[in-house]
C-alpha cells in the first residue's frame, strides 16, 4: 500500500461540496458536514459548499461553473448516485466529464464491499477531470462519505502519498488546452 514521504511538504487543495438532495436544507446535511469536517481536519480548504436539487442540468450546470472557477482544485458531490428515477448525479457529472477516472467507481465498490457487503452493488460512485478539476460523485450516506474520503481520497489528495497521487499531476491535467 501506499505511505506519506514526510519529506515532503502538504500542499492544501481548494475543494467545494455539492450536496444534491430535494429535501436536505445545510442544517440537516450530514454528509456535506463529514466531507467539510474531514477535508479541513486534512488541512485542505472548503473553496465553496452548495445543496442543489436532483436536477441534472442544474448538477451539471453547478459542476461546469466551478470547474470554470480557478479557486477550485476538487469538486466532491455527495447524493444521487443510486439507481431510483431520481437519482441523476452520476449522468451529471458524465456531462461534464472530459476524462473519468475509471478506477475510483472500483476502488470504492471493494472499499464498500468491505463494509455492506453486495450491497456495495447499488452504488455508482464516479470521479472523472473536467478543465483542469477532478470531480467525484458520493453517495449521500454519512458512511459511505467517510469511505471515500479516508479509504480513497484522503491519500489520492494528499502531496506527501506514495507512490503517486491526484496532486501531483493538478498541473498537467489542463495541458491539453494550452498552446504548444
Amino acid at each position: 500500500m501506499g505511505r506519506i514521504d514526510e519529506t515532503k511538504d502538504f500542499i492544501p487543495v481548494k475543494i467545494a461540496i455539492l450536496t444534491v438532495s430535494d429535501t436536505r436544507s445545510l442544517a440537516e446535511d450530514r454528509s456535506g458536514d463529514t466531507l467539510v469536517a474531514r477535508l479541513e481536519a486534512a488541512g485542505h480548504i472548503l473553496a465553496d459548499r452548495k445543496i442543489i436539487r436532483d436536477e441534472r442540468a442544474e448538477i451539471a450546470g453547478q459542476l461546469r461553473a466551478w470547474c470554470a472557477d480557478k479557486s477550485i482544485d476538487v469538486i466532491i458531490s455527495t447524493g444521487g448516485t443510486g439507481l431510483t428515477g431520481r437519482d441523476v448525479t452520476v449522468e451529471a457529472h458524465r456531462d461534464v466529464y472530459e476524462k473519468e477516472i475509471d478506477a475510483f467507481g472500483t476502488v470504492f465498490t471493494m472499499v464498500s464491499m468491505q463494509k455492506i457487503g453486495t450491497s456495495a452493488v447499488q452504488s455508482r460512485a464516479t470521479g472523472g477531470v473536467a478543465n483542469g478539476t477532478y470531480l467525484f460523485a458520493l453517495p449521500g450516506s454519512t458512511g459511505a462519505c467517510k469511505d471515500a474520503w479516508d479509504d480513497i481520497l484522503q491519500a489520492q489528495l494528499d502531496y506527501r502519498h506514495l507512490p503517486c497521487n491526484f496532486v501531483e499531476i493538478m498541473p498537467r491535467l489542463d495541458e491539453h488546452l494550452r498552446r504548444k
